[in-house]
């Protein structure tokens, strides 16, 4: 059915205005043309909504009745073209990102903090996976993109570099280590260390990175989330190798950061989405935020 919204703009100018003229005014256009709109959609809708003589015109009760319906009809219209026009604009918008989780501990809250101060009314749900899944969440649309580790990506996706995360070692403040500000990786063997398992992407970087060196370090402890190595570091359990970006600036005043050398081993993290994708404008601004932030540095 072919909503007359002309003729209810004009219903409602007539009723409120309490004269053809004084309608077309505020409509800005002539009275012929708000008389031939009422007429319209009285005939469209069969009844008579404004009685009118040469001097007066006086709503029916069916006008009566109707008007507030097409006061709120009118309004729900006007709130609907206003929001998807802000979505177009990306003012207003939800958006789903996948990453791994070490990226939302320190990476991420500074560009969410200037995106949500930019767009306010956007919601943000983030998914942080390992590698594998981040790449999947994005693939199976769960996410509009991803935030990952460099890797070989699904034909389907394409990449973006954003930056570089260098392996360190941490230590408890207590740790005989913590007073050192750099050390080489076979410097490791002796220390009871905290290191990545075999199913996480951290691991299937370290190993090859190290086995070109000629070294291979052994786990006294495995792990698959980095989060976990911190939280053991914390309670002197033993040292861990993460990426830099797994430790929050402050979060653990017990914590001390080595650099690791000889080699200097790093893994890039990348931006990814479906090749073929069109993001929704609120999360192309992010997308661009992410992006330019990077290319900016």
């Amino acid at each position: 059915m072919k909503i007359d919204i002309l003729g209810v703009q004009a219903f409602i100018a007539i009723a409120d205005q309490g004269s053809f003229q004084a309608a077309a005014d505020a409509l800005h256009v002539t009275q012929t043309a708000v008389t031939l709109r009422l007429r319209k959609l009285e005939d469209f809708l069969g009844v008579t909504l404004i009685e009118r003589t040469t001097r007066s015109i006086a709503l029916t009760d069916i006008g009566q009745d109707f008007l507030p319906q097409a006061r709120r009809l009118l309004a729900e219209l006007a709130e609907a073209l206003v929001e998807i026009r802000e979505s177009g604009m990306a003012q207003r918008g939800d958006v789903s990102i996948a990453c791994v989780p070490t990226v939302g501990v320190q990476y991420l809250p500074r560009i969410m903090q200037e995106y949500c101060a930019r767009y306010p009314h956007n919601r943000i749900k983030i998914l942080d996976h390992a590698s594998s899944a981040v790449a999947q969440a994005v693939l199976r649309r769960e996410a509009e993109f991803g935030i990952n580790i460099a890797r070989e990506h699904h034909p389907d996706l394409i990449s973006l570099p954003l930056t570089e995360d260098r392996y360190v070692l941490i230590c408890h403040k207590e740790h005989p280590l913590a007073r050192r500000r750099r050390i080489a990786w076979p410097q490791l063997q002796s220390y009871p260390l905290i290191f990545a398992g075999e199913v996480s992407a951290n691991r299937a970087l370290l190993d090859p990175a190290l086995e070109s060196h000629g070294l291979a370090l052994r786990s006294f402890y495995e792990v698959q989330r980095s989060s976990t190595a911190v939280g053991l570091v914390a309670q002197g359990v033993g040292v861990a190798v993460v990426p830099r970006l797994a430790l929050q600036e402050g979060a653990y005043p017990n914590v001390r950061v080595i650099e690791l050398v000889d080699p200097v081993v790093s893994r890039n993290l990348v931006l990814i989405k479906r090749r073929t994708a069109h993001l929704s404008p609120a999360a192309q601004a992010l997308y661009d935020m992410i992006r330019d932030q990077e290319s900016g540095r």
